[in-house]
């Protein structure tokens, strides 16, 4: 397991939550997917298992996978191959949690698209029968599907803050009236092809996180970061599903829920008893496998040495 993961042949840029980014050249990243974990915004004190890769190659799978679905989406991804210059020590520490991406102005906003009312916006809707300020339905019940997908933004926060949600309208003075449309209409395009693909695999994503950057030299909005991973999104199988109650997942609500039940929500320095980190790690797997077809572990021997 690699929650911390240092590389002596290229410069580190950042490091985020669960990813640490690496400059190869003026237009080109290497994001490196570490087996940290947070939930509620904190940084778990431990890591689970196989998840840097299980996410990168997730990611990697639905980039290839999307632009076929939505015409003309552009993506940041260029290829799981490392960097010519990464040395052989780097190249085996990131082998299956590392992919090349283009460099792009990042959009300082988080791009959710929700299918289904649950989490936070089940809470608001409880309270005030809104989603981000926007009016919903009466009626509707704890992981109702909504009659179409809703775009949801919330704020960006820094490491350590917490993001919140926001209207559309307000997203739109952040990013620009030009390109909050376009975003949006992307997102949902997004959300709809995947939830499509997936539901053919029998998973029902009811809610994702998406990231989308600019091409400043073609003025294009591009899709980034990590795309529809356990991470990023609620993924619920769909033979168990029913309206009313609380899904099971495949994602790390299962985490959130063990730190609600011990009263460790937002608590800092939390480590997770081997059997969570173990059995997030699997259920993280077993919807790779269910949407790609592969196991993880076949997907990394793929790559090669």
């Amino acid at each position: 397991m690699s929650t911390n993961i240092e590389l002596e042949s290229v410069s580190k840029l950042a490091s985020g939550k669960v990813r640490d980014l690496y400059e190869i050249d003026d237009k080109t990243l290497l994001f490196v997917t570490t087996d940290r974990i947070s939930a509620y915004d904190v940084i778990m004190a431990n890591g689970v298992p196989l998840k840097g890769a299980t996410l990168t190659q997730l990611s990697a799978h639905w980039f290839k996978v999307l632009p076929e679905r939505v015409p003309g989406l552009k993506t940041h991804f260029i290829t799981l191959d490392p960097p010519a210059g990464l040395s052989d020590a780097d190249k085996e520490k990131v082998r299956g949690r590392s992919m090349q991406v283009r460099k792009l102005k990042v959009f300082p906003i988080e791009v959710i698209v929700r299918g289904y009312i649950t989490g936070s916006a089940w809470n608001e809707y409880k309270k005030d029968g809104t989603v981000h300020g926007l009016p919903m339905p009466a009626g509707l019940q704890q992981c109702s599907r909504f009659p179409q997908p809703i775009y949801t933004p919330s704020t960006k926060a820094e490491l350590g803050q917490h993001d919140e949600n926001i209207s559309p309208e307000q997203a739109a003075k952040i990013v620009g009236d030009q390109y909050a449309s376009r975003i949006e209409e992307l997102a949902l395009k997004v959300y709809k092809a995947a939830a499509e693909y997936a539901g053919e695999r029998g998973i029902i994503i009811a809610d994702t996180k998406f990231e989308f950057g600019l091409d400043e030299e073609t003025d294009e909005i591009v899709l980034i970061d990590e795309v529809l991973t356990p991470d990023s999104s609620r993924f619920w199988p769909a033979d168990e599903y029913e309206v009313g109650r609380d899904q099971d997942s495949f994602d790390k609500q299962f985490l959130r829920n063990w730190l609600t039940r011990e009263g460790l929500k937002y608590k800092e320095g939390v480590a997770m008893p081997a059997d969570i980190a173990e059995s997030t790690s699997a259920r993280y797997r077993d919807a790779f496998k269910r949407l790609t077809g592969k196991t993880l572990e076949e997907a990394v021997e793929a790559l090669g040495a």
